[in-house]
């Protein structure tokens, strides 16, 4: 299992502070190894094999100047959704890299946003090293507001 899914695990069994806490301090680690994503301040909600979830808050800090949640904010949202779902679902002996991202934006992010990253389990054990991670943000009348596909390239480790 890979250290994002034990820690994951770890976070949402912590006896004395609970899940709510525990995916808190998750979503404060996983910022910290990628301080980027630390602007957004996600929250984690779900992590697995093949999907991974999580919530931009819409504060000041992500607005533009109409208001609504920022573009790059939404594909920073993606990026870390994407980046859990990879680091939980790919198999020993293998990398990934992701070599590109392209998105389509339909409809005003007016709440806090749920970025979603979903796999099928077959894409890890294909031999093509292109791998499409579906991806798309939801508002919180479950409104679609940013959709589209991240490309990994999977390769074997070197040793």
């Amino acid at each position: 299992m890979s250290q994002v899914l034990t820690l994951w695990k770890r976070a949402n069994a912590l006896p004395v502070l609970g899940p709510a806490v525990g995916r808190r301090l998750f979503s404060l680690a996983f910022s910290q190894r990628a301080p980027y994503f630390a602007t957004i301040r996600p929250r984690f909600v779900d992590i697995r094999p093949d999907r991974a979830e999580l919530l931009i808050p819409k504060r000041r800090g992500v607005h533009n100047h109409l208001g609504t949640v920022h573009a790059i904010a939404l594909c920073n949202g993606l990026e870390a959704a994407m980046g859990a779902l990879a680091e939980a679902s790919i198999p020993p002996g293998r990398r990934w890299i992701p070599k590109g991202m392209e998105v389509a934006y339909t409809a005003k992010a007016t709440s806090d946003i749920t970025c979603i990253a979903e796999t099928d389990p077959d894409q890890w054990t294909s031999e093509d090293p292109d791998l499409p991670v579906r991806v798309r943000g939801v508002r919180d009348d479950g409104t679609v507001v940013v959709e589209g596909v991240i490309r990994l390239w999977v390769t074997p480790k070197t040793r």
